[in-house]
């Protein structure tokens, strides 16, 4: 089906120009600002503290926006100040990420072995954590296991063939070493998040971002240059990047190649996985160009949020898969909980087949525009 151009090539957002841009790198920037004041205000020790870990959420995705807005939009911007920025932004917004991915990995791992075995594989800080901190993510991230399986043509628990007495056996044990593996991570990760936040290079960060909220480095021509075209340039990145993706594989939920590959012992990344990842983030850079476009009021479009959704699920089924893998490398551990864990593997490659068949029918629909 042939693909509709959306918002940046309709003829009307030629009147946008880098003063709309300007206003929105200024509220972005002054977001920025109202999450770092939250998050010094409730101190940002606690791990899992809502307060905090909301604060935490608001300065990654105002940095996300800042840093896309500067690629996509750069040649109306100071070269020199927009080239120093991005990769700071892009540091920042990694390392304030990686507390919660680490948490969401566990969560994700546990309830998969727990949905395998049918055995008791939570331990008991793990659940009293997620509770607390993930606010119901093990239920929702249950819900939507289930909803890749059955986008990829199949029941929930049917897309994995186990013996179900050995899985039993070594899903406690798998379960425990995921957890004290992955909760080391997290405990770092939160740690290093600390530290980047009390550190120099960051205050350098938040100072240019303050400067930004009262005054954008615009060229002498941005004010009377339309965003359309640099915006449209960002879309045609995304499309060629889909394109060049095996949509026609996607298309059936099963990739036998992949999966064979997923159980190899090479700990490198899936080969296969890298395009789609990369997907991802122009996707994200289509949509805030449209935001941009839109003074941040652009309307939900039901096609790019659903397919937005399977690829962030690929990427998570992606992820949880690697970690199953690392687990399975510790040395000395038992048959039966290397046996679980490649089991747990393998459904976590089912589940990133999954999530590529759903983006190919969410991509390939016409574009719905929410109410």
């Amino acid at each position: 089906m042939a693909q509709q151009h959306l918002d940046p090539t309709d003829p009307t957002a030629g009147a946008v120009t880098g003063d709309a841009l300007a206003g929105y790198l200024r509220a972005q920037a002054t977001e920025f600002l109202r999450a770092l004041r939250l998050h010094r205000e409730t101190g940002g020790q606690t791990a899992g503290a809502e307060e905090s870990v909301d604060a935490a959420r608001a300065l990654r995705r105002s940095a996300r926006r800042i840093s896309a807005s500067l690629h996509t939009f750069r040649p109306l911007l100071d070269p020199e100040w927009s080239e120093e920025m991005r990769p700071e932004l892009a540091w920042l917004s990694g390392t304030l990420g990686l507390e919660h991915a680490y948490e969401a990995r566990l969560e994700r791992l546990l309830l998969a072995l727990h949905r395998l075995s049918g055995a008791a594989v939570f331990p008991a800080q793990a659940m009293t954590t997620a509770a607390v901190a993930g606010g119901g993510a093990p239920a929702r991230a249950k819900a939507g296991a289930g909803q890749a399986r059955e986008s990829a043509g199949g029941p929930a628990g049917a897309t994995v063939t186990t013996d179900r007495g050995n899985l039993t056996v070594g899903a406690a044990k798998a379960g425990a070493l995921l957890e004290r593996q992955l909760t080391l991570a997290r405990t770092r990760a939160h740690s290093t998040a600390l530290q980047a936040l009390g550190s120099s290079r960051f205050h350098a960060v938040a100072d240019k971002v303050a400067v930004l909220a009262s005054e954008v480095p615009l060229t002498p021509a941005a004010p009377a240059t339309a965003l359309g075209p640099l915006a449209a340039a960002a879309e045609e990145r995304l499309t060629d990047a889909v394109t060049a993706l095996p949509l026609v594989t996607a298309g059936h939920p099963y990739n036998a190649e992949a999966l064979v590959h997923g159980l190899s012992p090479d700990p490198s990344p899936h080969p296969q996985d890298g395009p789609w990842h990369q997907v991802r983030l122009l996707l994200r850079l289509h949509r805030y160009a449209r935001e941009v476009l839109h003074g941040g009021n652009a309307p939900v479009d039901v096609r790019l949020l659903t397919a937005g959704q399977a690829l962030n699920r690929h990427r998570d089924a992606s992820e949880a898969a690697g970690a199953a893998a690392q687990a399975a490398r510790t040395p000395r551990i038992t048959p039966a909980t290397a046996y679980a864990l490649g089991v747990l593997h393998a459904d976590q490659r089912h589940e990133v087949e999954a999530a590529r068949f759903a983006f190919q029918q969410a991509w390939q629909k016409q574009t719905v525009h929410a109410p």
